[in-house]
């Protein structure tokens, strides 16, 4: 009796000691230092300590049982089934770890090196399924059971399991394509053929998400995306010319249009958010229509989006400038020319038509 109470107490001691230890270090320890590289933006020593939260009283508690088991007399097949259970839960729990760590890390780097691969989930997901798949490569050797077979039937297997998931790794190959290709880029405004259209919100291992202007989402296949036509309103910039068309008046003076034109367009990308106020505006008269001299305004505007609000600000100040100066834009009207010494004409007027 007396020596189960030891046993009991000595488990408890060991166990019980291990855990508050370990909740000590999570919650002390760990816990400052990510709120301490957080504040300095240190973000590489952030991520790894933040990893590392809660799991450090997994692992203090597993230390503290391996030393338990040093100090009790078992059995051969006990202390071996104890001990393998041990391995296992320390091997799966440092490969998730670990693969956390690998996924933060590479859209860490991709938020830091301009122009490198995007950041987008599909990226850090197969890091991650890399890092567990070695995982249980490693539990399995640990165990007793070899991996030299089973990596010999991926390859058979691997076959069969393409032939059943063609569509999926069709798919995630295409996204593959789509961001080392760089064309499309997390964040860039797009246009495909098929006319859907929007931010690129993220390209997963099936689909690329598009996000409308309206706020919904719209979800595309990679493989669709890779194969289709697409405009992408970021490349080779994001800054791009917006085309205002307006058409005076034939009796306008067409150096004062084009002089009070182009003061009002300074003015719009000097003044409006969105404007690029180093660009020259330009005009150019092109053609002569039914009821109107018809030309084209050339704006510069910094990204996609911003073309509506410089349209919107700049037809309302050049409405407003033209009434100022007199310019007329004229309403569509069509004219007709008739002579009074033609046949028809006298005819119709002597028929009262």
């Amino acid at each position: 009796m007396f020596s189960e109470l030891r046993l009991l107490i000595k488990i408890a001691i060991y166990i019980g000691g291990s855990l508050v230890l370990g909740l000590l270090i999570d919650n002390v320890l760990v816990k400052r230092w990510v709120e301490y590289f957080a504040k300095t933006q240190k973000r590489i020593q952030e991520i790894l300590f933040s990893s590392l939260r809660y799991w450090v009283v997994l692992w203090t508690v597993l230390i503290g049982t391996n030393l338990l088991l040093r100090t009790l007399e078992l059995s051969e097949v006990s202390y071996g089934y104890i001990k393998t259970i041990s391995t296992i839960l320390t091997i799966a729990s440092i490969s998730l770890v670990v693969a956390r760590v690998v996924g933060k890390l590479i859209d860490l780097s991709t938020e830091k090196v301009r122009g490198a691969v995007p950041k987008v989930s599909l990226l850090s997901t197969l890091a991650k399924l890399l890092v567990l798949f070695l995982g249980i490569l490693v539990i399995l050797n640990s165990i007793g059971v070899s991996i030299t077979p089973i990596l010999a039937s991926l390859g058979i297997g691997g076959l069969a399991v393409a032939l059943a998931l063609q569509d999926t790794l069709t798919n995630v190959i295409a996204g593959l394509h789509i961001i080392l290709s760089r064309n499309i880029k997390v964040g860039d405004y797009v246009v495909l053929e098929t006319g859907e259209e929007g931010f690129v919100a993220d390209i997963s291992w099936r689909n690329t998400e598009i996000r409308e202007l309206s706020n919904n989402l719209i979800i595309v296949p990679n493989s669709k995306v890779s194969s289709s036509i697409v405009k992408n309103y970021n490349l080779p910039e994001a800054e791009l010319s917006v085309l205002v068309q307006i058409g005076v008046s034939y009796d306008s003076d067409l150096k004062k249009v084009e002089r009070v034109t182009i003061e009002v367009a300074r003015e719009v990308l000097r003044e409006v958010s969105g404007g690029v106020p180093e660009f020259d505006p330009l005009i150019r008269f092109h053609t002569f229509s039914e009821y109107s001299i018809k030309f084209s305004v050339i704006l510069r505007a910094k990204q996609y989006t911003d073309n509506f609000l410089l349209k919107h600000e700049f037809i309302k100040r050049l409405h407003e400038r033209y009434k100022e100066e007199g310019i007329v834009i004229p309403y569509p009207i069509r004219t007709v020319y008739l002579s009074e010494s033609s046949g028809v004409w006298a005819r119709k007027k002597e028929e009262g038509t």
